[in-house]
């Protein structure tokens, strides 16, 4: 089987393993005659599933029993609602550090339901770095907001603050990439389309004593003490994708862990922007040095025309999804786990036969 080289930033590349072993059990899942689509999400069946993806990412990501793990439906853009409906109160203030589009997008929805403050922001530099960090001295304060990488600027946090406040961190672009401390985070949430699974499922990781913080007073869905007592079964879960999850999760503890995944990521990453650096400005790194992310290399090349051209001889060749964001153009290359080590050899392979054809 030929399989072309997936560069898409989301929906993204799947291990093919992984999507081997579910096409080999789409039909017949565990002897039941029924495909994993088909089981009944309070069947035993499905339960094990289900249990199953928990135990392995508190396994993986080495998520203590001070945490919950809980899988949740409408993606990232719910949590950004979820989020101050629960932690919000008339008299308190959320505080977000602006690091581009999706932070922007967390604050805005937050500020339509309670006080919600900037705290420090890359955006006068087109978010092309990661600001420094303060505590917020507002005894308001009910939690800091961050978003621990940005796909479409391609920058990431390299170290997570030392911060006194509940700390949030929208992980869905770089969550199970590298090796975490939970104990830093009270809530983290992401979901699924980069590293996880298939899009449909959002993990999210919430400590119990922030909790039992969150308000009661709400819809039942938008409740995280709805999903947490009902061990996220209150209403039928995204079951095909949560037992994708579980395959993936499986497929990295095969492959080492995070500690080998994170070599390799360290190692995809540093072939594209060593084609970048030493290219003598025929390609421009968007993001700069120490803010750089590992799962987003972002560039332009000196003209519009060209990176057109780019971009077609890229497809020719059999790279998919090198497209920068609409909103800022340029070209990008999402290089989340399953985007294996020769992909980006070839890429970067590719990068600089253009540069001797076109520089």
């Amino acid at each position: 089987m030929n399989r072309i080289d997936n560069f898409n930033a989301g929906p993204s590349a799947l291990p093919l393993s992984v999507l081997q072993k579910a096409q080999k059990e789409l039909l017949n899942f565990q002897n039941s005659g029924m495909s994993v689509m088909e089981l009944s999400h309070r069947s035993k069946t499905y339960d094990f599933v289900h249990r199953k993806a928990q135990e392995l990412l508190r396994e993986l990501m080495n998520i203590p029993d001070t945490h919950e793990v809980l899988f949740l439906q409408g993606g990232a853009s719910l949590q950004f609602a979820m989020i101050p409906y629960n932690f919000l109160s008339n008299d308190e203030v959320g505080y977000y550090s602006l690091t581009g589009s999706w932070s922007e997008k967390a604050l805005k929805e937050a500020q339509t339901i309670g006080n919600a403050h900037i705290l420090n922001s890359s955006k006068d530099r087109t978010y092309s770095y990661i600001p420094s960090w303060e505590d917020p001295v507002d005894d308001r304060c009910a939690y800091v907001h961050i978003t621990s990488n940005n796909t479409i600027y391609g920058t990431q946090w390299q170290q997570f603050p030392n911060t006194k406040k509940p700390l949030i961190a929208d992980m869905s672009s770089d969550i199970l990439s590298r090796q975490l401390d939970i104990e830093k985070f009270d809530l983290i949430y992401a979901g699924a389309q980069k590293n996880l699974g298939p899009s449909g499922v959002t993990v999210v990781i919430i400590r119990k004593e922030f909790l039992q913080k969150a308000n009661h007073n709400l819809p039942t869905y938008l409740s995280y003490h709805t999903h947490a007592e009902k061990n996220s079964l209150f209403n039928t879960p995204p079951t095909f994708a949560i037992y994708m999850l579980s395959l993936v999760l499986e497929w990295v503890k095969e492959e080492g862990g995070l500690s080998t995944i994170e070599e390799r990521n360290e190692r995809k990453a540093s072939m594209l922007y060593d084609v970048i650096d030493s290219s003598n400005h025929f390609y421009r790194g968007h993001a700069e040095g120490n803010s750089r992310s590992r799962m987003n290399v972002t560039f332009t090349l000196p003209s519009a025309e060209l990176t057109k051209v780019f971009l077609t001889e890229a497809q020719e060749n059999g790279f998919v999804g090198l497209s920068g964001h609409r909103s800022i153009g340029g070209c990008r290359a999402s290089i989340y786990n399953a985007v294996s080590e020769q992909s980006c050899e070839r890429l970067a392979a590719f990068m600089k036969k253009f540069q001797h054809q076109h520089g």
